[in-house]
């Protein structure tokens, strides 16, 4: 019997992605990649890591290793989260100076981190630091994904990767894929690259800064064949959203203009991708789009996507602000992780139901009411 093809694809958020970090480890425990062909897996920011450790650990799978892909991404969050003491006083301190500034109590200093002051202030950290990888994300990332062996684990059967970037210089989208053999640390690092914490990262010509500006998560390339070529265009896109799309009250407070215009500009991009696929799926249906059009627009598949949502308790959701995206504190990530489980839980119990069309999954997570 063939399986189901889906995608997921992994919205960013700093450290607030350890919510997907216990998404995708609790998937992977209950074994949907038995269950279901994972063709394809996107990501953005603190997504892609995500994206990329799940990945990773499906191309290993592949080759007979068998260390749990589930336990591939936890070991790299408990490595991420603070531990030692100078890091967790470390950590206290950033949140309380993070949210002393949101709040107007703090005044707020703008520092290049491609500054003399600013690399000499972090040589100084990392100095001082029992864990030299606290502050080195890229040895981090190394510890975990291989990245020297990925051309060898890659089979033409194998999931495509693909990783959202910013080009600094053009102001464009990067897509990084699997397929074009694109997948290397520094792509992630561009992804992550958040411009007032890290500088622009440079691959070739050009230099990169966080994805959440153009793609955030890639959902439209998942489903064009120039991404993932023909044979990984998914039945369904799972997305594991991080940022909340409507609220329940209009912002007054400073922290909450913060939070509330951090959410906005990190769903911009993937809103404008489901109300597009929505149109062109009216069109299509409505027969105002011809088979032909549609594949001339990149789009090779005859069978519409349906899409899952996954997104956190709202409880969760309300008690996050900003700051908190850059927390390290080990009760905060764990608690992400825990939601994760408890909300993938429940998508694998809803499998049996239908997944939404484009259009119904846009109406729902813009808070209007369904079509009549």
């Amino acid at each position: 019997m063939t399986k189901p093809k889906i995608a997921i694809a992994c919205q960013g958020g700093g450290s607030q992605t350890a919510f997907t970090a216990g998404v995708l480890k609790t998937l992977f425990d209950n074994d949907i990649h038995h269950q279901r062909d994972i063709v394809g897996l996107s990501g953005t920011s603190g997504g892609a890591l995500n994206a990329a450790l799940a990945w990773y650990g499906l191309l290993k799978t592949a080759k007979g290793d068998k260390t749990p892909i589930g336990r591939r991404i936890a070991d790299f969050w408990e490595d991420l989260a603070a531990k030692e003491p100078v890091e967790l006083l470390l950590d206290e301190m950033t949140m309380a100076g993070l949210r002393g500034v949101a709040e107007g109590m703090l005044p707020e200093y703008e520092i290049s981190p491609s500054s003399p002051v600013m690399k000499w202030m972090q040589a100084m950290l990392t100095a001082y630091l029992p864990r030299k990888k606290f502050t080195d994300f890229r040895g981090l990332l190394e510890d975990h994904i291989k990245f020297d062996e990925i051309e060898s684990l890659i089979e033409p059967t194998s999931p495509v990767l693909l990783v959202g970037a910013a080009n600094v210089k053009h102001g464009t989208l990067k897509i990084f894929s699997s397929r074009a053999g694109e997948i290397t640390v520094e792509a992630i690092l561009a992804s992550a690259c958040i411009p007032t914490i890290f500088p622009a990262v440079q691959i070739g010509d050009d230099f990169y800064w966080d994805g959440l500006f153009s793609a955030n998560p890639p959902v439209n390339p998942l489903v064009q064949p120039r991404f993932v070529g023909k044979g990984n265009i998914a039945q369904e896109i799972w997305i594991i959203f991080i940022n909340s799309i409507t609220c329940d009250h209009v912002p007054t407070k400073p922290h909450d203009i913060v939070d509330r215009r951090n959410e906005m500009t990190g769903n911009v991009s993937l809103l404008q991708d489901l109300i597009m696929l929505a149109a062109f799926e009216r069109a299509f249906e409505g027969g105002g789009l011809a088979l032909d059009a549609w594949k001339g627009l990149g789009f090779d598949t005859e069978q519409w996507i349906k899409l899952r949502l996954i997104q956190m308790s709202k409880p969760l959701l309300d008690s996050l602000d900003y700051a908190s995206k850059l927390s390290r504190a080990p009760e905060h990530i764990h608690r992400l992780m825990a939601d994760g489980a408890v909300q993938a839980q429940r998508l694998i119990a809803s499998l049996s139901e239908p997944a939404y069309t484009v259009a119904e999954a846009a109406r729902i997570l813009t808070g209007q009411k369904p079509a009549q």
